[in-house]
């Protein structure tokens, strides 16, 4: 199993948007998937490249302008 950081900001964030994962996956036009954005949640390591399409999901989705430090705290 690898490293788990912990649930991070990006929970907190979507909950405050009233989002769910599926929000996401529709929001995104870089293919993530459901356990792209569990993995992002429960702080499962992510590659930079996926990161970075978490966060233009999220941003697509609750229409604002997170960066990828205020989701992820490794």
């Amino acid at each position: 199993m690898g490293i788990v950081f912990g649930e991070q900001p990006i929970a907190k964030i979507m909950a405050s948007h009233g989002l769910q994962a599926g929000d996401l996956v529709k929001s995104s036009t870089e293919q993530i998937t459901y356990k792209m954005v569990s993995r992002a949640v429960k702080g499962r390591r992510l590659t930079s490249p996926v990161k970075m399409k978490i966060v233009s999901a999220l941003n697509a989705a609750a229409k604002k302008d997170y960066r990828p430090e205020d989701l992820f705290n490794y």
